[in-house]
């Protein structure tokens, strides 16, 4: 048994009778190793790759790299944005002042202030984004809607709790209470999340094509006989290109494109000073807000209705909070503050001092119009550039979002590729990608304006601007538990601008906002028909699970043969035996001589140690040798290949026989208080004539030894005792024989046992029920990638057991 203790490092052998050797781990590896205590001491947001622990020279790294993936698409906007606010001309020259005005405030108060320096800090371990949110929130109340925590996960989500109770303690109960308790509560959650993915995604649709046709359509000053289509066909090439480079890394592509929109941002900046010098220095007035007030009392409904165009001025913003993963956050506000701010501050000032003095020209060119004639043609090349890499960020936010949506259970299984050994959030999906460049081309060609465009793109910025808020609140209440004033004063400021911003372009619904919605409509329904019935037939599994009696029935038959080998059944079930065992030896009595009953599942934070990753039972009789085990993820974990898999199972496996036998053969009081509390909890109750099933509870490897240090016993008495103790010979033989004949069966051979299972509606289901489960989750589950493939389980290992489930 030569093996590497648990929790790493060397094993120690301790004495006892006979020439058997009992392994354990040193005694420097005794200390309570599960998550709450690694969580104690260690760097604050996950400082292991983004908290405050970096070095200034990798943070200054990370700033030059902001620079190429975040601020691209917020560096463009003053391409579109008066071109868009004063379509119809400009009709009063302070208006101008009216709307810079505005757009200063804007930017300072949604970018800078509530994404930058507040809701980066909401961050779920680094990961940023609305479903980093709902993740986060998920750690302190338990919102799943899908009955598969196990009280195993509080180590792993690291729970926060006070030693003393005060105001904010209570509120944060009240409100933990109220989420796990109302299933309304959970719901609107649940749709709230997905709302913001989904308009998410329809944005990254968008904003590729306004980006890329604002920077193609300066062409026309000095190619005047440039056709519309043209300009189109120009577009849908950049579009094309652009997302072919996908497959090479956000952190290749970021080095690549940091140095051009670094030069970008430094000469929008440079002409902005000039044109406030040239034309009118009294344009900085309107950093006083009076501004806005004359704006909307000489406009009235018009000034209100322009606020949905203001508003793009913020596009972007929430792919930089989504993109945090990639980076961190005293990156992004160091390079955001001195960098981002004054650059395109300054262009939106300068623009307006051009603007003052030449109301009667053709506002749709505004920018390059203010462009002095020297600089044309390198503004117009950068700003090309630059639009094409301002949709990376939109590209990167989608990749983000989609891989977040799997680990949710809201969408059909795509491919996810890490582009980046240093930085687990850089990722790339060839699906997501393909179907994007397809969608950001359809949409160039039909539309074909930024006009258009531009108000469909806004419902996008603007929803998920308001549900960033309702998020953060939450988040405010229950995790950071600030005080109510603060809460309050956050809830009243956005929360009220922000729908302002909301009624503005709902008002215009019918020229472009309903685009958005339409597409985001499609993609929920797509989510919500993929989680719906993996929850109900969750839950079919998990009013079906087999009795423990029944399994151990199964498991003595006379006619059950054991073939060699070891069997891995894939179920969804983190408690109880699936109907398929059942199924499987009703067809093919017979089972592999090691089985272990194997669930995938994902818990709401970014990464799970591999040390804190499995969960086992034995399940009875033990001389079977049969297992549950539950293999944990986060939401940004990559799958191991099949064969590296399990050769981790493999390793803590054979820590699991050696830690529980030794539970067994130890002292008594031990053996009430861990063994027994940990092993026996596998069966299916049904109290009062109701079916219920009870989460079991597991044993980690890792935490085995070092849950016996915390026994009141002590550790010295418990050393004093394993090394005094006369331990039966017979018995630490079968604990090394278990081990080496886990080896010996992998050695035979590893089969993978999967379900192929069947939903469909039960036959007195309404018509609705029927269209959504027969149909459409068929059409999409056979439209998406199969279990193995996700697995990378190799085809002459894999074995599917046909099954149909009535839900």
């Amino acid at each position: 048994m030569a093996h590497t203790g648990a929790a790493g490092g060397p094993e120690t052998s301790l004495p006892h009778s006979g020439d058997l050797e009992l392994e354990l781990p040193p005694p420097v590896n005794w200390l309570r190793q599960d998550s709450l205590y690694r969580d104690a001491t260690r760097p604050a947001h996950g400082a292991h790759h983004h908290g405050g622990q970096e070095s200034w020279v990798r943070t200054l790294r990370l700033a030059f790299q902001c620079v190429g993936i975040m601020y691209a698409d917020l560096g463009t906007s003053p391409l579109y944005v008066y071109a868009n606010t004063f379509k119809y001309g400009v009709h009063h020259e302070d208006d101008v002042l009216g709307v810079l005005s505005i757009i200063i405030y804007s930017f300072a108060l949604f970018t800078m202030v509530k994404i930058v320096f507040i809701a980066l800090y909401a961050n779920d371990e680094g990961d940023g984004g609305t479903f980093a949110l709902y993740s986060l929130i998920s750690r302190y109340a338990k919102i799943c809607l899908i009955p598969n925590q196990q009280d195993e996960d509080e180590l792993v989500l690291r729970y926060k709790h006070q030693a003393k109770p005060s105001a904010t303690r209570r509120r944060a109960q009240w409100m933990k209470n109220f989420l796990e308790t109302s299933k309304a509560a959970k719901i609107s959650l649940f749709f709230l999340t997905i709302l913001a993915t989904a308009l998410a995604i329809s944005d990254c649709m968008l904003n590729p094509p306004i980006s890329v046709l604002a920077a193609v359509n300066g062409l026309k000053l000095k190619a005047p006989h440039l056709t519309k289509d043209a300009e189109v066909w120009i577009t849908v090439g950049i579009l094309v290109a652009l997302f072919s480079v996908q497959r090479f890394g956000t952190d290749k592509i970021a080095y690549t494109f940091a140095p051009v929109v670094t030069v970008w941002l430094l000469l929008i900046g440079g002409i902005g000073v000039y044109n406030v010098i040239k034309y009118d220095i009294g344009t900085l007035r309107a950093f006083d807000p009076k501004y806005i007030i004359h704006y909307f009392q000489r406009n009235k409904k018009k000034g209100w209705v322009s606020l949905g165009e203001i508003l793009l001025c913020v596009t972007g913003t929430e792919a930089l909070f989504a993109d945090l993963g990639y980076f961190s956050i005293r990156s992004i506000q160091l390079s955001s503050t001195f960098g981002l701010l004054p650059s395109v501050l300054l262009t939106y000032i300068g623009q307006a001092a051009y603007l003052r003095k030449h109301m009667d020209m053709d506002i749709s060119n505004a920018f390059f119009n203010s462009v002095p004639s020297s600089l044309f043609w390198p503004a117009f090349i950068l700003a090309l550039i630059a639009s094409v890499i301002g949709s990376q960020a939109m590209i990167s936010c989608a990749f983000a979002t989609m891989s977040h949506l799997q680990a949710l259970n809201c969408f059909p299984r795509v491919k996810i590729l890490r582009t980046s050994r240093h930085y687990w959030g850089q990722m790339y999906i060839p699906e997501v990608n393909i179907f994007l460049c397809v969608s950001a081309c359809v949409v160039t060609l039909s539309f074909r304006t930024t006009g258009f465009i531009a108000r469909a793109h806004e419902i996008c910025v603007v929803l998920v601007m308001v549900i960033t808020t309702l998020l953060m609140t939450i988040v405010m209440l229950l995790v950071w538990k600030v005080n109510i004033w603060w809460i309050a004063i956050f809830f009243a400021v956005f929360m009220s601008t922000e729908l302002v911003y909301t009624g503005a372009v709902l008002y215009k619904f019918v020229h472009g906002p309903y685009l958005s919605l339409a597409m985001s409509a499609v993609l929920m329904a797509i989510m919500i028909v993929w989680h719906y019935v993996l929850v109900k037939r969750y839950k079919y599994e998990l009013e079906h699970t087999v009795s423990r009696d029944k399994v151990k029935g199964i498991l003595e038959r006379q006619d059950l043969k054991r073939v060699p080998g070891l069997g891995l059944i894939y179920t969804e079930l983190v408690q109880g035996i699936p109907p398929i065992f059942p199924h499987l030896i009703e067809k093919i009595p017979t089972v592999h001589s090691v089985v272990v009953f194997i669930t995938v599942k994902h818990l709401p934070i970014p990464h799970v140690d591999v040390s804190e990753r499995f969960l086992f039972r034995q399940v009875e009789p033990k001389h079977l040798m049969v297992f549950r085990c539950v293999a944990r993820y986060g939401y940004l974990d990559t799958l191991e290949m099949a064969s590296e898999f399990v050769k981790i199972l493999v390793e803590y496996l054979q820590y699991y026989i050696r830690d529980i036998n030794l539970y067994a053969l130890g002292d008594p009081l031990m053996r009430v208080s861990n063994c027994s509390a940990r092993i026996d909890s596998f069966s299916t109750e049904k109290p009062s004539g109701r079916h219920a099933v009870y989460a079991e509870e597991m044993l980690t490897p890792i935490q085995s030894f070092s849950e016996l240090t915390m026994h009141p016993v002590g550790i010295n008495s418990v050393l004093t005792h394993l090394q005094t103790a006369k331990l039966n010979v017979e018995e630490m033989i079968k604990i090394e024989e278990d081990q080496k004949m886990v080896e010996r069966e992998v050695d035979n051979g590893v089969v993978y046992i999967l379900g192929e299972t069947e939903v469909v509606a039960k036959p007195h289901s309404n018509l609705l029920k029927k269209i959504i489960v027969n149909y459409v989750y068929s059409f999409l589950r056979k439209n998406s990638r199969n279990g193995e493939k996700m697995l990378s389980i190799p085809r002459g290992q894999l074995l599917k057991v046909g099954i149909a489930y009535e839900i």
